[in-house]
């Protein structure tokens, strides 16, 4: 399976929800993405067999190291663009969606610009 945005934002969800809370299970993915369960269990599943993600017998779901890396890169993304479009004068909401949407796209050249000028103007306040 390739590591498309929809799967990006699968472990991006399991990795923030495993931050808020001890256990994750796919209802818990349901909720926040706001999927229906046989869609979340479908590319649970192929997860799994990627090896991003472990289910255990409890159903708690939690990413693997493969996962992990591509969960921190995206969630890093995701973050610091939306800290920047807020400084920049963007609304936090408007932020945060145009954030999810432009994390999966940018290359990592202009992402590393992006994090590295906004560390140095956010420093200097």
């Amino acid at each position: 399976m390739a590591i498309t945005e929809a799967v990006e934002n699968y472990l991006e969800t399991i990795l923030i929800l495993s931050q808020k809370q001890p256990d994750v299970h796919a209802i818990d993915i349901c909720s926040y993405l706001g999927y229906s369960r046989p869609t979340v269990s479908i590319i649970l599943k192929k997860m799994k067999d990627e090896g991003l993600v472990t289910v255990d017998d409890d159903n708690h779901i939690r990413l693997t190291d493969a996962g992990s890396i591509v969960a921190e890169r995206i969630y890093d993304r995701h973050t610091v663009l939306t800290d920047f479009f807020i400084h920049l004068g963007v609304s936090r909401d408007v932020a945060a969606e145009d954030a999810c949407m432009v994390e999966h796209d940018i290359s990592d050249e202009t992402f590393n610009c992006i994090k590295s000028h906004y560390k140095k103007i956010s420093n200097s306040k």
